[in-house]
């Protein structure tokens, strides 16, 4: 009885706060607004991170959690329609956003703006399980808000128009869809979002933007921080090896080989080469993709390519640049995940960050009971969106000044970075949110 009721009590999250925490201002009904710390904030504004999370009795472990991911049939819960437009970067690659909203919003509307995980889209289960209850009018229970989910080169039916695809340490396409969105809901606070590999990408280009960051706040979930550690962690256990990064390695070949027309136009180019020796791999780890592919063709100059995968991943990793964030941000890791092992609680000194850990919930599940027999529902969605709710309508900001977007010959860009910008080349092609892609893990 005691050691089963130490099982139980052993289930509440664990949230570190910085030593010195930033302070905001918030609204308050009788007195306007009121400064306080960003720990009493998260404390009031967000009582279900501080809340157990209970796990379904039938997902007990973090690899249960995780592997129902991909085997769970999530088609018909938490159903989204996106609006798609499809964006030329300065490079020639083509990023799609996928846009979404309930139907009663205004120009000030905030904006979710999200990255997926490793090979996924906006139809991701994780994905439309907070996105759904974000866009759902207020009078029905949601936030009422906008979301736009950036889909990287090559992934949810984005075609691949240049010699390039997508990384963890690569920020530059999000970078120029925020410029994108920011030209065209420029009223809109816009809000961060990041699953797994995505988190990643949000996490760095945070970081790199630091006080100029058009983001008014992030929450980061499952992101694999320090990627060598944890590619070694998972590389230790046969299930590590042959389930997780296997997995994710197939999904990567396959998602390669889909796009290996385009991105194989010049024989000669050294991405194609990269490409022609990757697609004939045969269930290929993690690492032995990203080593013979992504160190190459992940992202362009500087810094690719790289010698190694490692010296990739020592150039991608998230956890050394926590201490640059300067924005509102709340990062969830689960203590029992199996493919993020190495989770940096510390958050490196940042004032900003707020680091929780669940004790479970695997890798991007957090599957509790719903009602009736057999099914689940995301805990996940409820802390995030009272983080949102929270950063976006109860945080007073100041009128903060950016950088001007400007256009130059039909690309949006920002004055100091004319290297980069975008144009629209498709807009308004409806996107089914449960509609994946074949021969993809879902969820992985």
């Amino acid at each position: 009885m005691n050691s089963l009721f130490s099982w139980i009590s052993e289930r509440k999250t664990e949230v570190k706060y910085p030593s010195i925490s930033a302070v905001v201002s918030i609204r308050e009904q009788d007195t306007g607004t009121r400064r306080v710390s960003l720990q009493e904030f998260v404390e009031k504004r967000c009582p279900s991170l501080h809340s157990k999370f209970h796990p379904a009795w039938w997902l007990p472990s973090g690899h249960h959690q995780t592997l129902y991911c991909v085997v769970g049939d999530f088609s018909q819960r938490d159903k989204v329609v996106y609006k798609r437009t499809l964006l030329r970067l300065k490079d020639g690659g083509t990023i799609g956003l996928d846009f979404a909203d309930g139907g009663h919003v205004t120009p000030e509307t905030p904006i979710v703006v999200v990255m997926h995980g490793l090979t996924g889209g906006s139809y991701e289960s994780y994905v439309r399980a907070i996105l759904s209850p974000t866009c759902l009018p207020i009078s029905e229970g949601g936030l009422g808000y906008r979301a736009v989910v950036v889909n990287f080169r090559g992934c949810a039916g984005v075609p691949v128009t240049s010699p390039q695809l997508y990384s963890a340490g690569h920020t530059d396409d999000l970078r120029q869809a925020v410029f994108y969105i920011s030209a065209h809901f420029p009223n809109a606070p816009l809000l961060g979002l990041g699953f797994s590999l995505g988190a990643n990408v949000m996490t760095r280009y945070i970081a790199e933007e630091g006080q100029r960051c058009r983001l008014r706040s992030a929450c980061i979930l499952a992101c694999p921080w320090n990627l060598a550690a944890n590619n070694d962690k998972l590389n230790s256990s046969y299930v590590g090896l042959h389930i997780y990064s296997k997995g994710m390695g197939r999904n990567l070949v396959n998602m390669l080989k889909k796009n290996y027309d385009s991105i194989s136009q010049d024989p000669e180019h050294d991405v194609a080469k990269a490409a022609t020796t990757a697609v004939a791999l045969n269930r290929p780890s993690i690492e032995t993709f990203d080593d013979t592919f992504t160190r190459i063709g992940g992202g362009s100059m500087p810094h690719w390519p790289f010698a190694s995968a490692y010296d990739y991943y020592r150039y991608a990793s998230s956890h050394k640049v926590l201490g640059d964030v300067q924005i509102p941000f709340l990062a969830i890791n689960a203590a029992d995940d199996p493919v993020v092992q190495d989770v940096p609680m510390d958050a490196n000194g940042s004032e900003w960050v707020v680091m929780a850990l669940t004790s479970h919930g695997g890798h991007l599940g957090w599957f509790e009971v719903d009602d009736g027999w057999g099914q689940v529902r995301r805990w996940i969605r409820k802390p995030v969106l009272e983080w949102f709710h929270g950063t976006a309508d109860v945080m007073v900001w100041d009128k903060l000044q950016y950088p001007d977007i400007h256009e130059i010959d039909g690309y949006i860009t920002e004055v100091g970075r004319e290297t980069l910008g975008c144009k629209v080349i498709d807009r308004e092609q409806i996107v089914r949110g449960t509609e994946g892609q074949a021969g993809m893990l879902a969820g992985l």
